[in-house]
């Protein structure tokens, strides 16, 4: 049963009960009569909202901790507040999806491709972001002590605020180029390269 005949059902029993016993007929039409299309036509109305709200928000936080997701395709997804700890992402595509404070912890993030997401205050702490693109990404604010890039494309990555170790913030001005399409930094400025 949907919602409206269960709706209809419970207020023409409850708000209109004459016409719930049987058998007894009306000599002459109830004030109420006249307000029975409207209430229906409201709660059509209410429904019809309640339904395109629904519809049309952004998705909540969702949950793939564990999950075997090779090759899935997130891209241009709102993704925000989202945990993929320990998931196998491995060439995932998460172009442009807004991922903002996800977590990726202990991830496996091998060949996933990050170009232009908005992945700010992310935490991949131990995730392993080997032969990652995370061309013209924005990663300010997110956290990656022992996460591991290796081999990883980040021309035009803003990486503003990002915490990570000494040796992996030295391997990545290595690599640091290009400027950032959406923030306009330099990648080696926002990681105070020399």
């Amino acid at each position: 049963m949907n919602f409206l005949v269960i709706c209809q059902k419970f207020f023409v029993h409850n708000l209109f009960p004459w016409k719930a016993i049987a058998g007894v007929q009306r000599e002459k039409a109830k004030p109420l009569d006249r307000w029975q299309p409207v209430v229906q036509a409201g709660l059509l109305v209410a429904t019809f909202i309640l339904a395109l709200v629904t519809l049309t928000s952004p998705s909540l936080a969702l949950d793939y901790n564990r999950g075997n997701l090779v090759g899935a395709d997130f891209s241009h997804q709102d993704l925000h507040g989202s945990i993929f700890d320990h998931a196998n992402l491995r060439g995932a595509d998460f172009t442009g999806a807004n991922l903002q404070g996800a977590r990726f912890f202990s991830a496996n993030m091998d060949g996933a491709i990050l170009e232009g997401a908005d992945a700010r205050g992310v935490d991949f702490e131990s995730a392993r972001l080997t032969h990652a693109n995370l061309r013209n990404a924005r990663l300010e604010g997110s956290f990656g002590t022992n996460t591991k890039f290796g081999e990883v494309d980040i021309e035009g990555a803003d990486l503003t605020d990002i915490i990570l170790r000494l040796d992996t913030e030295e391997y990545l001005c290595g690599l640091a180029k290009g400027t950032n399409p959406t923030t306009g930094r330099q990648t080696k400025d926002t990681l105070f390269c020399p």
